[in-house]
């Protein structure tokens, strides 16, 4: 099993699972720059400097305050140790919520949820197919890097993750960013933009690629090995202001289909489904049905009711899950 970040109990109810939390994801090779000199290349490094004497101060001696006003009150290790916090070690689910009711913009990090010991087992899968047949999601409490959050917890495959959650009041309400003045659609546009929606097609596999850092690491190559550096064709650039919003949205319909080379009947090409992926990691396609109670998907309207990803919150229950500010 891969090296824990977190380790103590789930707690709902009565009903107490011992489990570990490991990264879900990693930053990858994505592109990091330092800073640099630019007359020798020479790099340029971040010190840290004592406000008051002015000097650097070795990583051993600095420590942690806390800005009140204008003063700054040093904190101690000891003194965060006296705290009051229960989630410390413990993830407390405080409600179950549809999955739709949480607003994407409070998602932070994620974790896998481990089940640790044998005796863990049984609840552990208990609470996630009870939430997946439900379709709900829970919310929680948890002490991560040493500050408290409100976390998510959701069934994805043979797994259990957990969200990191921001506070409401670190959602930013959206005042001065909406359309100032009303806006009048048609149902003819409306329609128009919606098939143009569906003519883009599922995510195909060349979509998932970073280019940008792959032609970063070509350009690097090139600098390390003294040669010119092959100028790539020029991106299409965007067209200017949209007189004709209904030609516009036709003309798109066209050339996305043209683009993913479908038929004129509109047949999709081969493609990569964005779901694979969260297959990929849940093990989808290894999952066994030993250790699974065997039992009819619950319907809802002909469709299996299901915990994905969080999805839009609905205004009814934004103020019970922590969902944006009011305005």
């Amino acid at each position: 099993m891969p090296h824990s970040l977190w380790q103590g109990a789930l707690s709902f109810g009565l009903v107490t699972v011992p489990i570990s939390l490991h990264a879900a994801t990693d930053s990858g090779p994505s592109v990091s720059f330092v800073r640099v000199h630019k007359a020798d290349g020479g790099r340029v490094r971040n010190q840290a400097v004592c406000s008051v004497e002015e000097t650097e101060v070795p990583a051993e001696e600095i420590g942690r305050g806390y800005v009140t006003g204008e003063r700054i009150v040093p904190l101690t290790d000891d003194d965060l140790a006296q705290l009051p916090l229960p989630t410390a070690k413990t993830l407390t689910i405080l409600a179950f919520v549809p999955a739709g009711d949480v607003d994407p913009l409070q998602i932070e990090r994620g974790y896998y949820v481990a089940p640790t010991g044998p005796a863990a087992n049984k609840p552990y899968v208990l609470l996630r197919e009870a939430m997946e047949d439900h379709g709900s999601v829970a919310i929680g409490k948890i002490a991560l890097r040493s500050k408290e959050t409100l976390a998510l917890v959701r069934p994805m495959g043979d797994v259990l993750v957990l969200h990191a959650l921001r506070w409401p009041d670190q959602v930013r309400t959206p005042a001065g960013v909406v359309p100032d003045r009303p806006v009048d659609i048609s149902e003819d546009e409306l329609a128009a933009a919606e098939e143009l929606m569906a003519s883009y097609g599922p995510l195909d596999e060349e979509d998932l690629r970073d280019h940008y850092r792959e032609r970063i690491e070509e350009i690097v190559a090139a600098k390390l090995e003294d040669r010119d550096i092959e100028a790539p064709g020029e991106a299409p650039q965007p067209r200017g202001q949209v007189l004709d919003l209904m030609a516009a949205l036709e003309d798109s319909v066209r050339a996305a289909r043209s683009t993913r080379g479908e038929d004129a009947d509109g047949t999709d090409a081969s493609v990569t489904p964005l779901r694979a992926i969260e297959d990929k990691v849940a093990g989808a396609s290894k999952r066994s049905s030993a250790g699974k109670s065997v039992r009819a998907p619950k319907e809802t309207g002909g469709k299996k009711t299901t915990a994905k990803a969080p999805a839009k919150k609905t205004a009814a229950k934004k103020k019970a899950t922590g969902g944006r500010r009011a305005g």
